[in-house]
């Protein structure tokens, strides 16, 4: 068992995952948490370090985001809560923090964190190949709803009987004159 299984389960980590402008992002005070140090003292460290933290790897949440976070998580809005939005990590940003706080904590827990964001992303795949595999049976399926429909509606015109004919089935013997044959 390594250091990061006994700090980071993958399930936790999963659980601090979101969805943030189209990327899944950690924020700062989860991965703070993670990494076992101040949310105050890793935002320093980014700072000091802004040239290994891209667009990409990293971004400040807008007003409207936070809002919207703390709105989903009840956190406190008065005195001891945060006074500056946080910043989001993607996968990259999340691993280059471990290389920025360079202790051995944050290099197990950075590839836990990479382990996790793997799982999530294979997850992801698996889901969207078993979307596409029952999208292709549905169309399958009602193509045969189709071929079925026109079996049964066939089978019902064979069960219907025939409407009657006013005229009798068969040879009918007209009168002739009497005394001549017919031929």
């Amino acid at each position: 068992m390594t250091l990061a299984s006994t700090l980071v389960a993958p399930e936790s980590a999963a659980q601090r995952i979101l969805l943030i402008r189209g990327h899944k992002v950690m924020l700062d005070a989860d991965l703070a948490l993670l990494y076992s140090v101040e949310t105050r003292a890793l935002v320093q460290a980014v700072k000091r370090n802004a040239h290994r933290f891209p667009a990409d790897f990293m971004f400040r949440l807008t007003e409207e985001e936070w809002l919207a976070l703390r709105s989903q998580n009840v956190t406190s809005k008065g005195r001891g809560g945060r006074r500056y939005a946080p910043y989001a990590f993607t996968e990259h940003g999340a691993l280059m923090l471990s290389s920025v706080l360079n202790s051995e904590t944050a290099a197990e827990v950075g590839i836990a964190i990479v382990r996790t964001f793997v799982q999530l992303r294979e997850m992801l795949s698996t889901h969207k190949e078993f979307a596409a595999k029952l999208e292709a049976l549905e169309r399958k399926i009602g193509s045969h709803d189709q071929a079925i429909t026109g079996l049964i509606d066939a089978i019902r015109q064979l069960m219907t009987p025939p409407a009657q004919s006013k005229r009798p089935i068969g040879f009918i013997a007209t009168d002739a004159a009497p005394g001549k044959a017919n031929k």
